[in-house]
């Protein structure tokens, strides 16, 4: 009897297994492929679809007309490897603990391309993978791998810099654990690269390809079919002066940052910087990105794959050109920490749609790992917005707020340890370790963040309301201990003595 037992329960377990097995292969099949497109430093309003005044953006506008635009996309801190690590991820820079750009990803942790490869995915990764430092060797989770060290070079030989930025390498791509000399433009390259992976594949298993540009990374520097296209077009952008960010109370690090590396009067340390030609060639250099999208897109129509492939456009975080006297990132306004994103997924979410829902960084991975019906992640601070998107409900996220932070570096001592909460019409900034003003604006009203509400009387209810869940959402998160680590790389703390001098006190402080 116990022998009899034991082969009926083998049987069973053998055709249980046999029935797995069937149903996995026929989930694989079904499953949604997935082009993620990572763009660097791209600004929420540097879209033709998005009312810009002169920047040609015909490929992303067409993916927004195609699916769905969302107009609060935001990242939890607007650095690039801190933000890229969040996307992998799902978790928020304390969590992750890759706090800036020289310190590596913790081997433990888990990257939901792993989950996708699970789930009978190939993957690939091609482009910019900047964690780390000068690490570009293959990371888990992705099957095929082309990456470079650091930031890379838009040109094998470096021309049409005009500063090497720090990170510069020119040691070409490791492909699959083997150096091979960069050729061309590094944009137009990496595309090649994506597409040659793209002909290779078949209908048998869906695929994730993650293609990750150098492109819009400073010094910019555009093709050169597209050098000089925007010469005569005004900075689009309202530079305040001293005493405009002075009646505005900004905070006293703001109008000092003015006068660094990362402001208007001392840009990068650069003699004779402007940000209206800074501004220029960054557009001129978002052109090939623009024309990368279409390239990929074409590639899937050919191969008529378009109406099964879910496909995402991004920036890992924003760039200021004088908002607020600043350039550069890290900040919590808008101009840093908010971002374009564009989604599209034939039969699924609805074309044309303009969805105003908050969605972070943080959410990516969930979002992806629910469309390709694939194992959720264990630790996430973000959520999957993949039904509100198909269902464009954006109502369902509303009341929403993400957590912003960003974590002081030796490298930059202009920008402080800051947090905020992103999400709300008010927005609300607490500045950590320094002897200043924290911030309070009212987005509908101040949408360029200039009037500082911190100490207004009629807000003295929602600032204390806004640090109360600001403190829930840290504690929640586990955000309680700042990561710190040694330092690393370069410092840059000059001022250029012939322009906006030290900032003062604020008048509130004197009593």
């Amino acid at each position: 009897m116990k022998f009899s037992n034991c082969v009926l329960i083998l049987a069973l377990i053998l055709v249980s297994a046999s029935l797995r097995s069937e149903v996995t292969a026929d989930d694989v099949a079904k499953r949604p492929n997935i082009v993620f497109v990572l763009c660097d430093d791209h600004r929420f309003d540097c879209l033709g679809i998005a009312g810009h005044p002169f920047l040609e953006t015909p490929h992303l506008d067409q993916l927004a007309r195609d699916g769905a635009i969302c107009n609060r996309a935001y990242v939890t801190t607007s650095l690039c490897s801190p933000s890229r690590a969040s996307i992998l991820t799902g978790q928020y820079a304390h969590n992750h603990r890759v706090i800036d750009n020289y310190h590596p990803v913790d081997p433990d942790l888990v990257f939901f391309p792993q989950h996708l490869q699970a789930a009978g995915y190939e993957t690939a990764f091609i482009g910019k993978w900047h964690k780390g430092g000068e690490i570009d060797d293959p990371q888990r989770g992705f099957d095929h791998w082309i990456a470079f060290k650091g930031q890379g070079t838009y040109f094998p030989d470096g021309r049409g810099t005009t500063r090497e930025v720090p990170q510069t390498t020119y040691d070409g791509l490791n492909i699959n654990g083997k150096r091979v000399p960069q050729k061309g433009y590094i944009t137009d390259e990496l595309t090649d690269y994506a597409i040659e992976w793209l002909a290779d594949r078949s209908d048998e298993k869906p695929f994730f390809l993650y293609v990750s540009h150098k492109a819009v990374h400073s010094d910019f520097v555009p093709a050169d079919r597209h050098r000089g296209r925007y010469d005569d077009q005004p900075l689009p952008i309202e530079v305040p002066s001293v005493s405009e960010m002075n009646a505005g109370k900004l905070p006293m690090w703001v109008r000092n940052q003015r006068n660094s590396r990362h402001g208007v009067d001392f840009g990068y340390n650069l003699k004779g910087f402007t940000p209206e030609v800074y501004y220029r060639r960054y557009c001129e250099t978002l052109l090939a990105v623009d024309e990368s999208v279409g390239r990929l897109r074409q590639e899937l129509a050919d191969r008529n794959w378009m109406d099964n492939t879910v496909f995402i456009y991004m920036g890992d975080n924003g760039f200021q050109f004088g908002d607020h006297g600043l350039i550069d990132k890290r900040v919590a306004y808008e101009a840093s920490a908010r971002v374009p994103l564009i989604m599209t997924a034939p039969g699924r979410i609805p074309s044309g749609q303009s969805f105003d829902g908050l969605i972070a960084n943080i959410d990516i991975g969930p979002t992806l790992l629910e469309a390709a019906s694939a194992k959720p992640l264990d630790e996430v601070d973000g959520m999957s917005v993949w039904k509100p998107l198909c269902e464009a409900d954006a109502g369902s996220l509303e009341g929403r707020s993400v957590l912003y932070e960003y974590l002081w570096e030796r490298n930059y001592p202009q920008t402080p340890t800051m947090h905020a909460l992103l999400g709300t019409r008010y927005k609300y900034v607490r500045y950590h370790g320094l002897w200043d003003r924290d911030e309070l604006f009212d987005l509908q009203n101040d949408p360029g963040e200039m009037r500082n509400l911190i100490d207004d009387e009629d807000q003295a209810v929602r600032v204390e309301e806004m640090n109360a869940r600001l403190w829930e959402m840290i504690q929640s998160s586990d955000g309680n201990e700042i990561p710190i680590l040694e330092d690393r790389g370069s410092t840059y703390p000059l001022r250029n003595p012939q322009k906006a001098p030290q900032a003062s006190f604020p008048d509130e402080f004197f009593k």
